[in-house]
C-alpha cells in the first residue's frame, strides 16, 4: 500500500470509531426502553441487540486478524442498561482494528463456528469491519426513526462531519 492508501484507510477507521462512539453515546442519552424497539418486519433485532452485535463483531474481526482480545458478550439485552460499558469495549476494539490495519497485507486463516477453516485477505476483514459497523449504525438509526425518534442523525455521522470534527473540513 502507498502512503495515500494508508492515510485513506486510517481515516476510514478513525471515522468508524468516531461514529460508533457517537451512536453509542446518543443511545445512552435516550430512555432505556428504546433498546427494545425494532423494525416492524424484524422483531428479532431490537436496537439493543443490534448495538451489542456491532460491538461483539468488532472483537470478532480483531480475533480473525490474530489479535488476542477477549470476546465481549452480554448474557441478554437487559444488560445494555450500561451502554458506557458497551461503548468502552467498542472503543478498545476500534483501537485494535486501527493497529491491525497497519500490518502488511497477508492471508489469515480462522475457524468458523461450524468447524471449517477459511482464509481471507487481511484487507477483506478490515473492509468488512468498516462496512459492518456502518450497516448496523444505519440500522439503529432507521429503527429509531421508524418509531419517531430522530436523535441519531446519519447526516451528522458522515465523513464530512467527521472531517469537521477533526478540523479538516473545508
Amino acid at each position: 500500500m502507498n502512503n495515500n492508501s494508508d492515510a485513506a484507510l486510517d481515516r476510514l477507521l478513525r471515522h468508524m470509531a468516531w461514529a460508533n462512539s457517537r451512536v453509542l453515546s446518543d443511545l445512552d442519552q435516550l430512555p432505556p426502553e428504546i433498546l427494545d424497539l425494532h423494525a416492524p418486519s424484524d422483531p428479532d433485532w431490537p436496537v439493543g441487540s443490534i448495538a451489542r452485535h456491532l460491538v461483539e463483531a468488532a472483537g470478532f474481526y480483531c480475533r480473525r486478524l490474530g489479535a488476542a482480545v477477549p470476546a465481549f458478550t452480554f448474557d441478554d439485552d437487559s444488560s445494555l442498561s450500561d451502554l458506557a460499558q458497551l461503548a468502552a469495549a467498542c472503543q478498545g476494539f476500534d483501537v485494535h482494528l486501527r493497529q491491525l490495519a497497519s500490518e502488511p497485507e497477508s492471508m489469515t486463516t480462522y475457524t468458523r463456528d461450524d468447524g471449517s477453516d477459511v482464509s481471507r485477505a487481511r484487507s477483506t476483514i478490515i473492509a468488512q469491519a468498516i462496512h459492518h459497523a456502518t450497516e448496523h449504525r444505519t440500522q439503529i438509526a432507521g429503527v429509531l426513526s421508524n418509531h419517531g425518534i430522530r436523535e441519531i442523525d446519519l447526516d451528522t455521522l458522515d465523513l464530512w462531519s467527521f472531517g469537521d470534527s477533526e478540523g479538516l473540513g473545508e
